[in-house]
């Protein structure tokens, strides 16, 4: 017998707005029965489900797991712009000359992610 992973939480000192953030950004959408103030979220977006909770703590140090997202219609660089255009922050640029690389954002209440290349970059940088 094996185990699915049937959400990724998230720690959260307002779980609705970040959902709404999470939302947009991954195309998904909230549950039906999540309202603001709720001590919950969920939103649901192809192939995961990201579950927010009230926390009374701030986030101190590092993120020890991070999400990373692969553009599925736009460049690495357009899904920076539209994710900063949500309210994400550029944390890290590790991006390179040569186009390989990531951008390292903080969701609006600072958690890490990283944007990679989209599989149409590396399928280009693949075939050069």
């Amino acid at each position: 017998m094996t185990s699915l992973v049937r959400h990724v939480t998230i720690d959260s000192s307002d779980p609705y707005t970040l959902a709404t953030f999470w939302a947009a950004a991954l195309g998904g959408r909230l549950a039906d029965d999540d309202h603001p103030g709720d001590p919950e979220a969920t939103v649901e977006a192809t192939g995961v489900s990201l579950l927010f909770v009230t926390v009374p703590d701030t986030r101190t140090v590092k993120n020890r797991v991070h999400l990373d997202l692969q553009p599925q219609d736009l460049t690495r660089e357009e899904e920076v712009d539209r994710l900063l255009a949500l309210g994400a922050t550029l944390a890290g640029d590790h991006r390179r000359p040569d186009g390989k690389g990531w951008a390292t954002l903080t969701d609006p209440e600072g958690n890490e992610f990283c944007v990679e290349r989209s599989a149409g970059e590396r399928a280009a940088d693949a075939s050069a």
